[in-house]
């Protein structure tokens, strides 16, 4: 235990973050007090929550075909009806994440026999917001130092689409599809790097592969379409471990084994409806005709406004000095911005869902782009320039995010 409480685990940078973080919950808190009443039911979330909690007692699983459901003609199923009663877009285990507090909290089967209590079922989106702040911190800071770090937190934690994400204000839940993405991403990467230490591959890894797996298991089993993440975290492993692609492809086929051995826990290991439900998944829902629209693009920068606009002008300076400067155009910059793009043309493309999947899921990398070109020009003889500007920008930002925040009623 005395080693595993050192200054490098729990510092002074650790607290500061952790600061940050309180923060964050802090304006979760107060956005479902203020924003919520206590009793509100949104026909959705009751429907996902109803779902799961079924199976969490023991009943059929969520998501596919019930006779419970055919007699609850009052829950919101149109596209369940439409694709032979199974959900089209997310796996059993979005609804087991969206029901979990109420499986511990009561010993019903039923959300209708309970006391319905709206914040509850907010809860686990609050703390994967939680767990992505800290991820993204964690990652910032190894690519780019404390300054990085604290760059990315802070336009993470006074981020308004976070912050509604988190608490599922006004939106449908997506955070656990941004989590599960940016761990997948970011794991594949650095479990890659590994493999040029002079260690056994498999032995050494084997947490990191657990991660990989958990990861790309969220992602895709909260939103079918984010299977586009296996490809795309193959590409990074093979290309970070160039001279050990066997390996990262073993890894890389460990980790998928995994996902998908806990894709099919949560069907409950039935085989024949985890059949039927991969079957009936709509995996690409991407449309030519989309990008060709100005629907979609305005969808994309509607994302990027809400995010702050801190990130609205950060961005396109940032942009800047990565094309013209080429110190900034190194693979830990280059990383991000390559997956927040492919995101963002993906959510331009797609009619439906662009402001709560693919949108939302390119935003922590924007911010992890963003933080690393500011250390970056932190570290030129413009350091005082870049300094008072990065203040300035991140004070205006959370002091509108706080404004913001204070203007939210009740209801």
């Amino acid at each position: 235990m005395g080693k595993f409480f050192t200054r490098e685990r729990f510092g002074h940078p650790q607290f500061l973050a952790g600061c940050l973080l309180l923060v964050f919950l802090l304006q979760c808190f107060w956005l479902l007090f203020r924003g919520t009443a206590p009793l509100d039911v949104d026909a959705s979330e009751l429907f996902r929550v109803q779902e799961g909690l079924r199976q969490w007692r023991g009943g059929p699983v969520a998501g596919t075909p019930t006779p419970e459901r055919l007699e609850a003609s009052s829950l919101p199923a149109p596209k369940l009806e439409e694709n032979y009663g199974f959900d089209p877009d997310h796996s059993p285990l979005w609804y087991l994440i969206a029901s979990a507090p109420f499986a511990v909290s009561s010993g019903s089967s039923t959300v209708s026999s309970v006391r319905y209590w709206s914040w509850l079922a907010r809860l686990p989106y609050i703390t994967i917001g939680l767990l992505l702040g800290a991820s993204l911190w964690y990652v910032a800071r190894r690519l780019y130092g404390n300054a990085g770090g604290y760059i990315a937190l802070t336009l993470y934690c006074f981020s308004p689409i976070v912050l509604r994400s988190s608490t599922l204000w006004l939106t449908q839940p997506a955070i656990g599809e941004a989590w599960g993405t940016f761990g997948a991403i970011f794991t594949a990467i650095a479990v890659a790097h590994t493999l040029y230490a002079p260690r056994e591959v498999v032995l050494w890894n084997w947490r990191r592969i657990l991660l990989l797996g958990l990861s790309l298991a969220v992602a895709i089993g909260c939103y079918f379409p984010l299977l586009v993440l296996l490809p795309l975290t193959l590409a990074f492993m093979l290309y970070v471990a160039s001279s050990r692609r066997l390996a990262a492809l073993a890894i890389w086929s460990s980790a998928v084994i995994i996902a998908l051995l806990l894709l099919f826990a949560s069907y409950a290991f039935d085989v024949r409806t985890f059949w039927q439900g991969i079957r009936h998944a709509h995996f690409i829902e991407f449309s030519s005709q989309a990008l060709r629209t100005r629907a979609g693009f305005q969808h994309v920068f509607f994302n990027l406004a809400q995010s702050g606009p801190a990130l609205l002008i950060a961005l396109p300076l940032t942009m800047a000095a990565y094309i013209a400067w080429r110190r900034a155009r190194y693979f830990g910059n280059s990383a991000p911005l390559l997956v927040a793009v492919f995101f963002l043309m993906i959510a331009s493309a797609t009619p439906h869902g662009a402001e709560t999947a693919f949108g939302l899921a390119a935003i922590p990398f924007l911010f992890v782009f963003v933080s690393g070109v500011i250390a970056d020009l932190l570290e030129t003889s413009q350091r005082g320039l870049v300094m008072a500007s990065v203040w300035g920008l991140l004070s205006a930002n959370i002091l509108l995010n706080l404004t913001g925040l204070a203007r939210v009623g009740r209801g």
